[in-house]
Protein backbone atom coordinates (compact mmCIF):
# COMPACT_ATOMS: atom_id res chain seq x y z
CA UNK A 1 0.00 0.00 0.00
CA UNK A 2 1.43 3.40 -0.98
CA UNK A 3 1.93 6.23 1.54
CA UNK A 4 -0.72 8.21 -0.34
CA UNK A 5 -3.26 5.40 -0.09
CA UNK A 6 -2.50 4.86 3.60
CA UNK A 7 -2.91 8.57 4.27
CA UNK A 8 -6.26 8.55 2.47
CA UNK A 9 -7.45 5.59 4.52
CA UNK A 10 -6.50 7.27 7.80
CA UNK A 11 -8.22 10.49 6.69
CA UNK A 12 -11.33 8.52 5.87
CA UNK A 13 -11.73 7.21 9.39
CA UNK A 14 -10.51 10.31 11.25
CA UNK A 15 -13.93 11.68 12.24
CA UNK A 16 -16.13 9.29 14.27
CA UNK A 17 -19.32 11.06 13.17
CA UNK A 18 -18.71 11.97 9.54
CA UNK A 19 -17.05 10.26 6.62
CA UNK A 20 -14.32 12.00 4.66
CA UNK A 21 -16.91 13.40 2.22
CA UNK A 22 -19.09 14.74 5.02
CA UNK A 23 -21.82 12.10 5.18
CA UNK A 24 -23.17 10.76 8.47
CA UNK A 25 -21.25 7.68 9.49
CA UNK A 26 -23.30 4.49 9.92
CA UNK A 27 -24.09 3.32 13.43
CA UNK A 28 -25.07 -0.11 14.70
CA UNK A 29 -27.24 -0.28 17.84
CA UNK A 30 -27.26 -3.34 20.06
CA UNK A 31 -30.24 -5.27 18.74
CA UNK A 32 -30.07 -8.33 20.98
CA UNK A 33 -27.06 -9.46 22.97
CA UNK A 34 -26.77 -13.09 21.93
CA UNK A 35 -23.03 -13.81 22.26
CA UNK A 36 -20.62 -12.58 24.89
CA UNK A 37 -17.00 -13.04 23.85
CA UNK A 38 -14.21 -13.35 26.40
CA UNK A 39 -10.64 -12.80 25.30
CA UNK A 40 -8.55 -15.12 27.44
CA UNK A 41 -5.32 -13.16 26.76
CA UNK A 42 -3.06 -12.42 23.80
CA UNK A 43 -0.38 -14.95 24.73
CA UNK A 44 -0.21 -17.73 22.14
CA UNK A 45 2.08 -20.66 21.48
CA UNK A 46 2.67 -19.47 17.90
CA UNK A 47 2.92 -16.13 16.08
CA UNK A 48 0.79 -16.14 12.93
CA UNK A 49 1.80 -13.91 10.05
CA UNK A 50 -1.45 -11.94 9.88
CA UNK A 51 -2.88 -12.30 13.39
CA UNK A 52 -5.21 -9.34 13.79
CA UNK A 53 -4.23 -8.75 17.43
CA UNK A 54 -0.59 -9.87 17.03
CA UNK A 55 -0.84 -12.74 19.50
CA UNK A 56 2.48 -14.45 20.17
CA UNK A 57 4.48 -16.27 22.86
CA UNK A 58 5.57 -12.85 24.22
CA UNK A 59 2.59 -10.52 23.66
CA UNK A 60 0.64 -10.05 26.89
CA UNK A 61 -0.98 -6.74 25.95
CA UNK A 62 -4.18 -8.50 26.96
CA UNK A 63 -3.45 -10.44 30.13
CA UNK A 64 -5.08 -13.68 31.20
CA UNK A 65 -8.62 -13.06 32.38
CA UNK A 66 -9.42 -15.01 35.54
CA UNK A 67 -12.23 -17.42 36.26
CA UNK A 68 -13.72 -15.05 38.83
CA UNK A 69 -13.58 -12.09 36.44
CA UNK A 70 -15.36 -14.07 33.73
CA UNK A 71 -17.92 -15.34 36.25
CA UNK A 72 -18.80 -11.76 37.20
CA UNK A 73 -20.15 -11.22 33.69
CA UNK A 74 -22.11 -14.45 33.84
CA UNK A 75 -23.59 -13.15 37.09
CA UNK A 76 -24.51 -9.86 35.44
CA UNK A 77 -26.23 -11.67 32.57
CA UNK A 78 -28.38 -13.58 35.04
CA UNK A 79 -29.12 -10.63 37.30
CA UNK A 80 -30.10 -8.22 34.53
CA UNK A 81 -31.79 -10.70 32.21
CA UNK A 82 -29.54 -10.26 29.20
CA UNK A 83 -30.69 -12.64 26.38
CA UNK A 84 -27.25 -14.22 26.00
CA UNK A 85 -27.25 -17.82 24.81
CA UNK A 86 -23.58 -18.30 23.89
CA UNK A 87 -20.25 -17.51 25.53
CA UNK A 88 -17.32 -17.44 23.10
CA UNK A 89 -13.67 -17.72 24.11
CA UNK A 90 -10.85 -16.45 21.93
CA UNK A 91 -7.25 -15.33 22.39
CA UNK A 92 -4.36 -15.66 21.90
CA UNK A 93 -4.65 -19.33 22.47
CA UNK A 94 -7.42 -19.94 25.04
CA UNK A 95 -6.00 -23.23 26.26
CA UNK A 96 -2.88 -21.43 27.52
CA UNK A 97 -5.01 -19.63 30.11
CA UNK A 98 -4.76 -21.70 33.34
CA UNK A 99 -8.44 -20.97 34.12
CA UNK A 100 -9.80 -22.10 30.74
CA UNK A 101 -11.39 -25.36 31.87
CA UNK A 102 -12.84 -23.61 34.92
CA UNK A 103 -14.36 -20.86 32.78
CA UNK A 104 -15.86 -23.45 30.45
CA UNK A 105 -17.25 -25.33 33.42
CA UNK A 106 -18.94 -22.20 34.80
CA UNK A 107 -20.32 -21.33 31.36
CA UNK A 108 -21.80 -24.73 30.65
CA UNK A 109 -23.13 -25.35 34.15
CA UNK A 110 -25.13 -22.11 33.88
CA UNK A 111 -26.82 -23.38 30.73
CA UNK A 112 -24.98 -21.39 28.07
CA UNK A 113 -23.49 -22.83 24.91
CA UNK A 114 -19.71 -22.45 24.78
CA UNK A 115 -17.59 -21.82 21.70
CA UNK A 116 -13.80 -22.02 21.97
CA UNK A 117 -11.52 -20.75 19.20
CA UNK A 118 -8.22 -22.66 19.21
CA UNK A 119 -5.31 -23.49 16.94
CA UNK A 120 -5.67 -27.15 17.98
CA UNK A 121 -1.98 -27.46 18.81
CA UNK A 122 0.00 -28.45 21.90
CA UNK A 123 -1.83 -26.34 24.54
CA UNK A 124 -5.10 -28.12 23.73
CA UNK A 125 -3.38 -31.52 23.62
CA UNK A 126 -1.91 -31.43 27.14
CA UNK A 127 -3.28 -34.32 29.22
CA UNK A 128 -4.85 -32.05 31.83
CA UNK A 129 -6.70 -30.04 29.19
CA UNK A 130 -7.80 -33.19 27.38
CA UNK A 131 -9.15 -34.67 30.60
CA UNK A 132 -11.04 -31.47 31.37
CA UNK A 133 -12.53 -31.28 27.89
CA UNK A 134 -13.55 -34.92 27.94
CA UNK A 135 -15.31 -34.45 31.27
CA UNK A 136 -17.19 -31.43 29.93
CA UNK A 137 -18.09 -33.26 26.73
CA UNK A 138 -19.49 -36.17 28.73
CA UNK A 139 -21.80 -33.94 30.77
CA UNK A 140 -22.70 -31.17 28.35
CA UNK A 141 -22.44 -32.76 24.91
CA UNK A 142 -22.77 -30.52 21.89
CA UNK A 143 -23.29 -27.36 23.93
CA UNK A 144 -19.49 -27.23 23.88
CA UNK A 145 -18.16 -26.48 20.38
CA UNK A 146 -14.47 -26.23 19.53
CA UNK A 147 -13.62 -24.19 16.44
CA UNK A 148 -10.18 -25.02 15.08
CA UNK A 149 -8.23 -22.50 13.00
CA UNK A 150 -7.14 -24.24 9.80
CA UNK A 151 -6.23 -21.33 7.56
CA UNK A 152 -6.16 -23.40 4.38
CA UNK A 153 -6.83 -26.98 3.35
CA UNK A 154 -3.26 -27.34 2.06
CA UNK A 155 -0.07 -27.62 4.07
CA UNK A 156 1.64 -24.95 1.97
CA UNK A 157 -0.75 -22.09 2.61
CA UNK A 158 -1.67 -22.99 6.18
CA UNK A 159 1.99 -23.17 7.19
CA UNK A 160 2.62 -19.91 5.33
CA UNK A 161 0.35 -18.26 7.90
CA UNK A 162 1.12 -20.27 11.04
CA UNK A 163 4.62 -21.65 10.66
CA UNK A 164 6.28 -24.84 9.38
CA UNK A 165 4.81 -28.07 10.69
CA UNK A 166 1.62 -26.57 12.10
CA UNK A 167 -0.69 -28.01 9.42
CA UNK A 168 -0.24 -31.67 10.34
CA UNK A 169 -0.21 -30.92 14.07
CA UNK A 170 -3.52 -29.10 13.66
CA UNK A 171 -4.90 -32.12 11.81
CA UNK A 172 -3.82 -34.32 14.71
CA UNK A 173 -5.54 -32.10 17.25
CA UNK A 174 -8.73 -32.02 15.21
CA UNK A 175 -8.57 -35.79 14.75
CA UNK A 176 -8.54 -36.12 18.54
CA UNK A 177 -11.60 -33.89 18.88
CA UNK A 178 -13.47 -35.82 16.21
CA UNK A 179 -12.53 -39.22 17.63
CA UNK A 180 -13.88 -38.18 21.01
CA UNK A 181 -17.21 -36.94 19.74
CA UNK A 182 -16.78 -33.18 20.14
CA UNK A 183 -18.84 -30.69 18.20
CA UNK A 184 -16.31 -29.16 15.82
CA UNK A 185 -16.17 -26.17 13.48
CA UNK A 186 -13.32 -25.04 11.25
CA UNK A 187 -12.17 -21.48 10.59
CA UNK A 188 -10.30 -20.75 7.38
CA UNK A 189 -9.16 -17.66 5.51
CA UNK A 190 -9.73 -16.25 2.04
CA UNK A 191 -6.28 -14.82 1.40
CA UNK A 192 -5.19 -16.67 -1.73
CA UNK A 193 -7.39 -15.43 -4.55
CA UNK A 194 -9.73 -18.39 -4.54
CA UNK A 195 -13.45 -18.10 -4.96
CA UNK A 196 -15.50 -19.19 -1.96
CA UNK A 197 -16.78 -22.11 -4.03
CA UNK A 198 -13.21 -23.24 -4.77
CA UNK A 199 -12.18 -22.89 -1.14
CA UNK A 200 -15.15 -24.87 0.15
CA UNK A 201 -14.51 -27.60 -2.39
CA UNK A 202 -10.91 -27.88 -1.21
CA UNK A 203 -11.97 -28.09 2.41
CA UNK A 204 -14.68 -30.63 1.53
CA UNK A 205 -12.06 -33.02 0.17
CA UNK A 206 -9.93 -32.66 3.30
CA UNK A 207 -12.93 -33.07 5.62
CA UNK A 208 -13.97 -36.25 3.84
CA UNK A 209 -10.46 -37.68 4.08
CA UNK A 210 -10.38 -37.08 7.86
CA UNK A 211 -14.02 -38.01 8.61
CA UNK A 212 -14.54 -34.86 10.64
CA UNK A 213 -18.14 -33.88 11.52
CA UNK A 214 -17.89 -30.58 9.62
CA UNK A 215 -19.99 -29.59 6.61
CA UNK A 216 -18.06 -27.60 4.02
CA UNK A 217 -21.05 -25.74 2.58
CA UNK A 218 -22.43 -24.75 6.02
CA UNK A 219 -21.19 -21.23 6.81
CA UNK A 220 -21.32 -21.87 10.56
CA UNK A 221 -19.56 -25.23 10.36
CA UNK A 222 -16.81 -23.94 8.03
CA UNK A 223 -16.27 -20.23 8.61
CA UNK A 224 -14.17 -18.43 5.99
CA UNK A 225 -12.85 -15.09 7.20
CA UNK A 226 -11.81 -12.21 4.94
CA UNK A 227 -8.38 -10.67 5.40
CA UNK A 228 -8.22 -8.08 8.18
CA UNK A 229 -5.65 -5.49 7.08
CA UNK A 230 -6.40 -2.25 8.92
CA UNK A 231 -4.19 -0.33 6.49
CA UNK A 232 -5.85 -1.53 3.29
CA UNK A 233 -7.93 1.06 1.47
CA UNK A 234 -11.61 0.40 2.07
CA UNK A 235 -14.79 2.46 1.60
CA UNK A 236 -16.44 4.09 4.60
CA UNK A 237 -19.96 3.04 5.56
CA UNK A 238 -22.66 5.69 5.69
CA UNK A 239 -26.34 5.53 6.62
CA UNK A 240 -27.15 5.28 2.93
CA UNK A 241 -25.00 2.20 2.44
CA UNK A 242 -27.48 -0.12 4.13
CA UNK A 243 -30.01 0.27 1.32
CA UNK A 244 -27.36 0.19 -1.40
CA UNK A 245 -25.82 -3.02 -0.01
CA UNK A 246 -29.21 -4.55 0.82
CA UNK A 247 -28.07 -5.05 4.41
CA UNK A 248 -29.39 -4.17 7.84
CA UNK A 249 -27.46 -2.91 10.87
CA UNK A 250 -28.98 -5.82 12.81
CA UNK A 251 -26.95 -8.26 10.66
CA UNK A 252 -23.63 -6.86 11.91
CA UNK A 253 -21.62 -8.63 14.60
CA UNK A 254 -21.79 -5.68 17.00
CA UNK A 255 -25.61 -5.81 16.89
CA UNK A 256 -25.60 -9.12 18.75
CA UNK A 257 -22.28 -9.49 20.57
CA UNK A 258 -19.89 -7.81 22.95
CA UNK A 259 -16.30 -8.61 23.91
CA UNK A 260 -14.57 -8.71 27.31
CA UNK A 261 -10.82 -8.04 27.51
CA UNK A 262 -8.38 -7.23 30.27
CA UNK A 263 -5.54 -4.95 29.23
CA UNK A 264 -2.15 -5.15 30.89
CA UNK A 265 -2.01 -2.67 33.76
CA UNK A 266 -5.77 -2.29 34.12
CA UNK A 267 -7.47 -3.22 37.36
CA UNK A 268 -10.65 -4.49 35.71
CA UNK A 269 -11.70 -5.99 32.37
CA UNK A 270 -13.57 -3.78 29.93
CA UNK A 271 -16.35 -4.29 27.40
CA UNK A 272 -15.67 -3.73 23.68
CA UNK A 273 -18.11 -3.80 20.75
CA UNK A 274 -16.43 -6.77 19.05
CA UNK A 275 -13.45 -9.09 18.88
CA UNK A 276 -11.53 -7.07 16.27
CA UNK A 277 -10.92 -3.79 18.10
CA UNK A 278 -8.94 -4.82 21.15
CA UNK A 279 -6.08 -2.35 20.59
CA UNK A 280 -8.16 0.83 20.24
CA UNK A 281 -8.80 2.33 23.72
CA UNK A 282 -11.49 4.66 22.36
CA UNK A 283 -13.70 1.62 21.71
CA UNK A 284 -13.86 0.75 25.43
CA UNK A 285 -17.52 0.85 26.51
CA UNK A 286 -17.16 0.50 30.29
CA UNK A 287 -16.49 -2.29 32.75
CA UNK A 288 -20.01 -3.80 32.80
CA UNK A 289 -22.62 -4.76 30.24
CA UNK A 290 -24.96 -2.18 31.76
CA UNK A 291 -22.40 0.58 31.20
CA UNK A 292 -21.78 -0.63 27.66
CA UNK A 293 -25.50 -0.53 26.84
CA UNK A 294 -25.61 3.25 27.27
CA UNK A 295 -22.01 4.11 26.32
CA UNK A 296 -21.72 7.58 24.88
CA UNK A 297 -18.50 9.11 23.60
CA UNK A 298 -16.19 9.41 20.64
CA UNK A 299 -17.04 5.99 19.17
CA UNK A 300 -20.54 5.48 20.60
CA UNK A 301 -23.95 7.08 20.59
CA UNK A 302 -26.02 5.77 23.52
CA UNK A 303 -24.61 2.28 23.08
CA UNK A 304 -24.72 2.30 19.27
CA UNK A 305 -21.33 1.66 17.65
CA UNK A 306 -20.06 4.16 15.10
CA UNK A 307 -18.43 2.23 12.25
CA UNK A 308 -15.21 4.22 12.48
CA UNK A 309 -12.55 1.60 11.79
CA UNK A 310 -11.43 -0.10 8.56
CA UNK A 311 -12.27 -3.50 10.08
CA UNK A 312 -15.90 -2.42 10.43
CA UNK A 313 -16.13 -1.95 6.68
CA UNK A 314 -13.79 -4.62 5.32
CA UNK A 315 -14.55 -7.49 7.69
CA UNK A 316 -18.15 -7.00 8.77
CA UNK A 317 -20.13 -4.88 6.30
CA UNK A 318 -18.36 -5.69 3.02
CA UNK A 319 -16.66 -8.96 3.98
CA UNK A 320 -19.70 -10.55 5.57
CA UNK A 321 -17.58 -11.68 8.49
CA UNK A 322 -19.03 -12.69 11.84
CA UNK A 323 -17.43 -14.63 14.66
CA UNK A 324 -20.69 -16.42 15.44
CA UNK A 325 -24.14 -16.73 13.93
CA UNK A 326 -26.26 -13.54 14.02
CA UNK A 327 -28.89 -13.11 16.72
CA UNK A 328 -31.85 -13.65 14.42
CA UNK A 329 -30.81 -17.19 13.53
Amino acid sequence: MTDTALSATIQKFADPDRTADGQRRARVPLDRLRTLWINTGTLCNIACRNCYIESSPTNDALVYISRSEAAAYLDEIAQDGWPVTEIGFTGGEPFMNPDMIGMLTDTLERGFSALVLTNGLQPMMRPGIQDGLLALRKVHGDRLCVRVSLDHYTEEFHDEERGPGTFYKTLEGTDWLAANGFSIAIAGRTCWGETELEARAGYAALLASRSWPVTADDVDSLVLFPEMDAHADVPEITDGCWEILKQSPSEMMCASSRMIVKRRGDRNPVVLPCTLLTDVPAFSMGTTLAEAATAHGEMFDQGAVKLCHPHCARFCVLGGGACSAPANE
